[in-house]
C-alpha cells in the first residue's frame, strides 16, 4: 500500500467532499436529479413560506446578473395573484434552475435552493449520504491524534451537515470542526485558501488539503498548504504530469500521521 506521510507541522486536515469523502455517482446519480424532478413540487408546496420566497428572490436577482448570457432564462415577478399567473412564475423558477445546472453552475442562489430541498429530503428520509469506507476510520483517527478537521466544498455549508447528519453512517457532525463553501471564496482562488487559515487561526503551512480536482490542489498549494489529490473510483482521469507532480492516494488510510509514523 501506497503511503503518504503528513508533514509534522500539519494541525488540520481540510476536505473537499465530492469525489473524496463521498462518490460522484452519489452526487451526480442521486442528489443533483432529485433537484430536478422534484424542484417544481417543492416549490408548490413551499410557496408562501418565508424562506422559499427568499430563495426565489435571490434566484430572480441571479437571473438579472446572468440577462447578458445566451439561454438564460429570466424569472419574472409574478403580475397578478392568480393561479395561473403563480404558475408561470413557478415554472419559470423550475427552468431557470434546470438551465443553471445543465451547465453546472455553482451560484450561490442555486446552491441555496437546492441546500433547502436537500435538507427537507435527508429530514424525511428520502436520501442518505454515502462516504466511502475508509473515510470515517480514518477521520476518527485523526481527530484522536489532535488534528481538526474541516470541510471546503462548493456545496452551501448547510447542504454539507445534511450530509454528515444524514449519512449510512449515522449523524457523523461530531467529526467534523467546521465548515466552508463558496461564500468565503471560489475552490480555484489561493485567496480562498489564506481566507479559510485565518478563519481557523493557523497558518496555511499547518493545512493539508484534500481533493480530487488538481486546479483546486494547485490553488491551495499556491497558498503553501500541504496538498494531496485524491484518486476515486469515477473521478476524472490525471494527465501524466499531473500523476507526477501530486501527491496522489487512493484512501485515505494511506496518510500517516507523524505519532504513528
Amino acid at each position: 500500500m501506497v503511503v503518504l506521510s503528513v508533514p509534522a507541522e500539519v494541525t488540520v486536515i481540510l476536505l473537499d467532499i465530492e469525489g473524496t469523502t463521498t462518490p460522484i455517482a452519489f452526487v451526480k446519480d442521486i442528489l443533483f436529479p432529485y433537484i430536478k424532478e422534484n424542484v417544481e413540487e417543492y416549490l408548490q408546496t413551499h410557496w408562501e413560506e418565508e424562506e422559499c420566497q427568499q430563495d426565489v428572490n435571490l434566484l430572480r436577482k441571479q437571473a438579472e446578473e446572468d440577462s447578458h448570457l445566451d439561454g438564460a432564462v429570466p424569472i419574472p415577478v409574478a403580475r397578478g395573484n392568480s393561479a395561473e399567473d403563480l404558475q408561470q412564475t413557478i415554472q419559470a423558477v423550475v427552468d431557470n434552475v434546470h438551465w443553471q445546472m445543465s451547465l453546472d453552475r455553482k451560484t450561490t442562489a442555486l446552491k441555496q435552493l437546492q441546500g433547502h430541498m436537500w435538507r427537507a429530503a435527508f429530514t424525511a428520509g428520502c436520501i442518505k449520504a454515502e462516504f466511502f469506507e475508509d473515510v470515517v476510520p480514518a477521520v476518527r483517527k485523526w481527530r484522536e491524534a489532535g488534528i481538526k478537521v474541516y470541510i471546503y466544498s462548493s456545496g452551501s455549508v448547510e447542504a454539507q451537515k445534511l450530509l454528515f447528519g444524514h449519512s449510512t453512517e449515522g449523524d457523523i457532525l461530531e467529526l467534523v470542526d467546521g465548515h466552508f463553501d463558496t461564500k468565503i471564496g471560489h475552490k480555484v482562488e489561493s485567496e480562498s485558501y489564506r481566507k479559510i487559515a485565518n478563519s481557523i487561526g493557523c497558518s496555511t503551512n499547518n493545512i493539508l488539503f484534500l481533493t480530487d480536482v488538481t486546479r483546486e490542489a494547485s490553488a491551495a498549494e499556491e497558498a503553501d498548504m500541504h496538498v494531496a489529490v485524491v484518486v476515486r473510483p469515477g473521478n476524472a482521469g490525471l494527465t501524466d504530469d499531473e500523476k507526477t507532480y501530486y501527491s496522489l492516494i487512493t484512501s485515505f488510510s494511506e496518510l500517516c500521521l507523524p505519532s504513528s509514523a
